[in-house]
């Protein structure tokens, strides 16, 4: 799976709208992820129009690249789905880098935003979509066709970082 080894966060996206058959296998990728005791707490937010982008995009000073994505996922958590609480955000991040790899075999680029940890944010995108008190608020991911950096081979690895076990 090449997609895992060239993906890149792209934050700057081409005035293209993505395809609903893309958008379709970026949400199908996400609800494939591994979940503790297979809660799958993720419900997603499609966000597609300029209007939206454009208010969406103020959410925090790093979510800048939604303004020019040709749509954005927000990712949220429904509580009422918790049967191991303590996970949930694990299953989260699960489901937003499935997301990532998809955007790389779709020929697409992404860029994820934590929103999770910010207070502020989360009162803003709550705000925006009237969310109820048992819907957390977790990440957004701007996805779009790249504008000028593309996904690609940058070698992360570092043997100084693996340690193998002596018996």
């Amino acid at each position: 799976m090449k997609e895992i080894f060239i993906r890149r966060s792209i934050r700057e996206f081409k005035n293209i709208p993505v395809e609903k058959e893309k958008v379709d296998k970026l949400l199908r990728a996400a609800m494939q992820a591994p979940s503790a005791v297979n809660q799958q707490p993720w419900e997603f937010i499609v966000v597609e129009s300029k209007t939206s982008l454009q208010k969406l995009s103020q959410a925090m000073p790093d979510a800048r690249p939604v303004f020019n994505s040709g749509l954005t996922l927000i990712l949220v958590a429904n509580c009422k789905k918790f049967r191991y609480e303590p996970d949930w955000m694990l299953d989260m991040s699960a489901a937003a880098q499935n997301i990532l790899l998809e955007a790389v075999h779709l020929e697409l680029g992404a860029v994820w935003m934590s929103i999770s940890s910010v207070d502020s944010a989360i009162s803003y995108v709550r705000e925006m979509y009237e969310l109820p008190s048992h819907i957390k608020p977790f990440a957004l991911i701007a996805i779009g066709y790249p504008e000028r950096h593309k996904n690609q081979f940058i070698d992360r690895y570092h043997t100084e970082k693996v340690h193998y076990e002596k018996w």
